[in-house]
């Protein structure tokens, strides 16, 4: 049985996505790096809830702490899922095509695997861009002397939600435009929202440095 990402050592996990097999990929790295853009969230959440000095950081930081806990805990779900996804989508072409019921089966096979493989790391965004939104108004107002690491969380958020994107536009590259079109309409937006909060969250970062 295969180990869980989250499972791994730093150095083992960078380790199996250096290597040429096709999983762990992009998908999974997004995720990985939602799990850190939480995390590191959460700690700025913690070095200013509770301190007199950055009383006015107390609300938005209470936001966000029981978001990011949620989010950090199904980041390193999403990674492992990713990849799954991603073999079975390699299974599915590796299917037998010799006659009209086996390319029937195969290309439905292909189809449900593909639409997985698009619906995981388009939760993948939209979870990124959940934290992308809290991120402006902690890095104004939460600890100052964590607002680089609101930054850095910033930063992986980003990558998280447009390396995503990457991975959900190539599966909707294989299916048809009248399959998954919630995620077709939404994908732009969330990626024009990501640019905008990234922008504004890397202003505020240096307004405060």
């Amino acid at each position: 049985m295969k180990t869980p990402w989250m499972e791994m050592s730093v150095r083992e996990f960078q380790s199996a996505l250096a290597s040429s097999s096709p999983t762990p990929g992009g998908g999974t790295a997004a995720a990985i790096s939602l799990g850190q853009a939480a995390a590191l969230t959460i700690m700025v959440c913690d070095l200013t809830i509770g301190k007199e000095k950055w009383k006015s950081g107390w609300d938005i930081a209470n936001k966000a702490l029981p978001i990011c806990v949620k989010i950090m805990s199904r980041a390193g779900e999403l990674a492992d899922l990713d990849s799954d996804a991603f073999d079975d989508v390699m299974a599915a072409y590796r299917m037998p095509k010799g006659d009209e019921n086996e390319i029937i089966m195969r290309k439905e096979s292909i189809k449900k695997s593909s639409i997985v493989a698009t619906e995981i790391p388009f939760e993948t965004s939209k979870l990124a861009l959940e934290i992308l939104e809290i991120l402006p108004e902690l890095a104004l107002k939460g600890n100052g002397n964590a607002v680089s690491d609101v930054g850095v969380a910033g930063l992986l958020a980003s990558a998280a939600c447009k390396g995503a994107l990457f991975n959900v536009d190539i599966n909707l590259s294989g299916l048809s435009d009248d399959v998954a079109t919630d995620i077709r309409k939404e994908s732009p937006d969330i990626l024009k929202m990501s640019r905008a909060l990234s922008r504004q969250i890397m202003d505020n970062v240096r307004e405060r440095l």
